[in-house]
């Protein structure tokens, strides 16, 4: 099975009644102090039942009969001692808290060939001491880390910031010193760094340039070596630059990666091969060659490549008046065509961290076709510049229909159009999870603010940058059942989200932590409750919708369900949605599912050509 993400060092098997996972937790309990007995009340290993190890308190599984932990949550427990040994036993574990404890000692080096696979780590108000570990950079799958109110010391390691996952980071109360790291997918705030004085840099007060004489004449040394060696350097550089770039290699049908070699011989054909007009930019350019199982074929064939200077002028000079939205990768702009033609045209920050999501992006969109999703128009890379051209949205994202920025411009958004936009959202995501013959396709960043919406309300969904492609014939390198309980429920846990902001016009994205139990536990209050309604955005109130809004309501709650296994499937959701709205009015939707590939499927020698252009 061929996959495009980092993901593809995994390949652990997920069954059940698992021993690893139950010596994981009784090297937990052996290694641990607990004065107050919380564990001893419920870490009861003689219960040989399957699936007993899921009724222990802060044990969380995949599924609540299979011995395979998925979380561990120990928050407040008063337990002491050094870190708990044993978890690297917990093959399948992502989500650990052991905040407001009394556990000291350093953090392990070792921690993320503990927990490789950790998405939320929480080791807040403890006595740990020491530095931070340079190795938790390697745990590449980081969501959350929250490391506040603690004893560390030294440096934050820089290396934490080109985690691109990292959403949430806090290490305030501490005695940390020295430069923050520079996140490149992350905004930090003070308040995350608050309270180590000798922290600077990002959103703190600059670092002092103040540097000795002695220093002075060791940069003065250190430039002279610098002229010399500029060359290597140099050299050595675009060797980089193309083994960073191998993974997206490939040729032919045997998947035989190309060559460093190769790559060369590559960039020195294309560049002999310029036209006059390339030989105008400066910046030398490197052929990206991106094999994508049986389906990918010349992108510039499906995608017009357009000019910066058209762009350009189109955006009136990129101005802050033609700004219609910012996010992760970019800003999005306005741009009308002399023709009176109005794209959205989206510029992306200069990061070459920025590459994989950019090229994601455009072979994504560039190669699939479906009603719900966005339509990409075209692509521009002239030197450090990156521009995606989309069809333009007039009616913009949901998000800012839900949430408007400021009081008085609230938009009505009726019940009829809210269901349509659920029910658009489960059919594009459905289709793209089973739908897309060679490779299902998992989004991984969804949210109301990716969720265009045409004319008609029709949703559009965008932002695929974070999005993993996997192999739909082929189970052979990463077992199937984890494939879909980690990447394909997360979509869904997303979709349930974004369902129940579009019930309540709430904001619940500062709590939607799949792996978080809050989200689950005040829905389920308010289905308990005999005041469901109050919940329930006032402007559906008492429309002849009661019913359907409470349907919805609960369907949002089996999405967001904290057991993965538990939430059902987009093409489920689909249909349940689906049938709500033929509720409400006669609706024909029955070949939208069906919509085929719109693009060929290519031979097998095709391939993807991107032109890079180097820094």
């Amino acid at each position: 099975m061929a996959i495009t993400g980092e993901f593809v060092a995994a390949h652990f098997t997920i069954t059940t009644g698992t021993e690893t996972d139950i010596f994981c937790l009784k090297s937990i309990k052996d290694s641990v102090i607990d004065p107050y007995a919380y564990l001893d009340a419920t870490w009861d290993f003689n219960n040989y039942t399957e699936g007993f190890i899921c009724s222990f308190v802060g044990v969380e599984c995949w599924h609540p009969d299979e011995d395979k932990v998925l979380n561990i949550r120990l928050a407040d427990l008063r337990l002491k001692g050094q870190f708990p040994s044993g978890f690297e036993n917990c093959t399948s574990l992502t989500s650990l808290n052991l905040s407001y404890n009394k556990f000291q000692g350093q953090i392990p080096s070792d921690i993320c060939k503990r927990l490789p696979h950790i998405t939320s780590l929480d080791l807040s108000f403890n006595n740990f001491s020491g530095e931070i570990p340079a190795s938790m950079a390697n745990c590449t799958y980081l969501n959350h880390l929250i490391i506040n109110n603690n004893q560390l010391i030294g440096h934050i390691p820089p290396q934490i910031g080109q985690l691109n996952r990292i959403k949430f980071f806090n290490v305030s109360n501490n005695l940390l010193s020295g430069q923050v790291p520079n996140f490149v997918n992350a905004t930090v705030s003070e308040d995350s760094y608050a309270n180590n004085e000798g922290l600077c840099g990002g959103p703190l007060q600059k670092c002092s340039t103040h540097r000795s004489k002695s220093k002075m004449k060791f940069d003065y040394s250190f430039k002279s070596g610098f002229v010399i060696g500029y060359a290597v350097c140099a050299t050595s550089v675009v060797v980089v630059f193309i083994s960073y770039c191998v993974p997206w290699v490939y040729v032919g049908k045997k998947n035989k990666k190309i060559t460093v070699s190769e790559m060369v011989k590559l960039m020195r054909r294309r560049k002999h091969n310029r036209t006059v007009d390339d030989q105008a930019d400066n910046s030398p350019t490197a052929e990206l060659l991106v094999e994508g199982t049986k389906e990918i074929s010349l992108l510039e064939k499906r995608v017009t490549r357009m000019s910066y200077a058209d762009l350009h002028d189109a955006t009136y000079n990129f101005s802050e008046n033609n700004i219609i939205g910012e996010g992760k990768m970019g800003i999005l702009y306005k741009a009308s065509l002399p023709n009176g033609y109005v794209l959205a045209v989206k510029k992306l920050h200069h990061s070459h961290f920025l590459e994989k999501q950019f090229i994601s992006e455009l072979k994504i969109l560039g190669s699939f076709r479906h009603v719900n999703l966005l339509p990409l128009l075209g692509f521009c890379i002239e030197s450090k510049q990156r521009l995606l051209v989309y069809k333009y949205m007039p009616n913009g994202n949901l998000y800012d229909w839900l949430h408007p920025k400021e009081e008085g411009q609230a938009k009505i958004m009726k019940w009829g159009v809210r269901v349509k936009v659920a029910m658009g959202l489960a059919r594009g995501l459905a289709w793209l999870h089973q739908k897309c013959h060679t490779v299902r396709i998992i989004h991984l960043d969804i949210s109301s603010k990716c969720i265009l919406l045409d004319k008609n309300f029709q949703p559009k969904l965008s932002n695929f940058g974070e999005a993993m492609l996997m192999s739909s014939t082929d189970n052979s390198s990463v077992n199937s059942e984890f494939w879909e309980m980690a990447f394909v429920k997360e979509d869904v846990h997303g979709f349930g989200v974004v369902l129940l902001e579009l019930i309540t016009g709430v904001d619940f994205s500062n709590i939607a932590d799949s792996s978080n139990s809050i989200l689950n536990e005040r829905i389920d209050h308010l289905l308990s409750s005999s005041n469901s309604y109050s919940v329930i955005d006032k402007s559906l109130i008492g429309q002849g919708f009661d019913t359907e809004i409470l349907q919805m309501l609960k369907i949002a709650r089996n999405c967001v369900d904290s057991i993965p296994g538990r939430r059902p499937t987009m093409l489920q959701l689909y249909d349940d949605i689906k049938a709500i709205r033929e509720r409400c009015e006669h609706v024909n939707d029955s070949d939208m599912l069906m919509q085929p590939q719109i693009l060929p499927v290519p031979s097998e020698n095709s391939t993807v050509e991107i032109e890079i252009a180097e820094s």
